[in-house]
This record gives C-alpha cells, structure tokens and sequence, in this order.
C-alpha cells in the first residue's frame, strides 16, 4: 500500500478517523497529556499514542516535554490550510448554487406569467 507523503493527503488521512477527531477536538481546549487523551474515549494509552503518531506525522500535533510528562498541542496551519482548499470548491458550488437560483425564479416568473393568462 502506498502510503502519502503530500501534506493535504497526511491531513486527511489524520482527520479519516473519529478518534483522531475527537482528539483534536480535546486539544483545542488546551494541551493533554496521553493519559489524559485516553480517558474519554475508553481505550488504552498505547491505542491513543498509535492515533497520536498519525497525528503529528500530519503535523496537526505537536509533543513537548514538561518534565516526566509529554503534553501535546494542537497545530492549527494544516487545518487552515486544508481549509483554504477547500474554499476554493465552495466558491465554485456557491457560484453554480446561484446560476441555478436565477434559473429557478426565471421558470417560476414564467409559470406565473402563463397562470395569469388562464
């Protein structure tokens, strides 16, 4: 299997996981240690650290170290630039959303105007 290297693809092959989501979720609130991550979602430390890997593979983690402990934080730029991706397809579908509004009222105008000669 190949596995990706391109940042967007590593952001979301991170986020294709509920549990990697949930824990960027808990990390938005502040920093948490593995011990702390693991608590809410009823699973071992070494399953969390598992998803934790992917995660800063993505670059969406980042671990520093406060003596015994290992607290991670959220990286926020791939999400923004991920993001920033993503936008560019809403611009599209909004302007085709629009296109199909106008052409939507011109056929109603239309079936009003055929109504009123009834």
């Amino acid at each position: 299997m190949d596995v990706p290297t391109d940042r967007p693809s590593l952001t979301f092959a991170a986020l294709a996981h509920p549990t990697r989501r949930a824990i960027l979720e808990r990390l938005h609130l502040g920093e948490a240690d593995v011990g702390e991550l693991a608590i809410p979602f009823g699973i071992s430390q070494p399953s969390i650290t598992k998803h934790l890997r992917v995660l800063e593979r993505a670059g969406l983690v980042a671990t520093r170290r406060d003596a015994q402990r290992r607290p991670r934080a959220l990286v926020a730029a791939p999400l923004r630039d991920v993001t920033l991706w993503l936008a560019s397809f809403s611009e599209a579908w909004s302007g085709r959303l629009e296109s199909l509004d106008s052409y939507l009222q011109t056929l109603q105008q239309r079936e009003g105007g055929y109504a009123g000669k009834k």
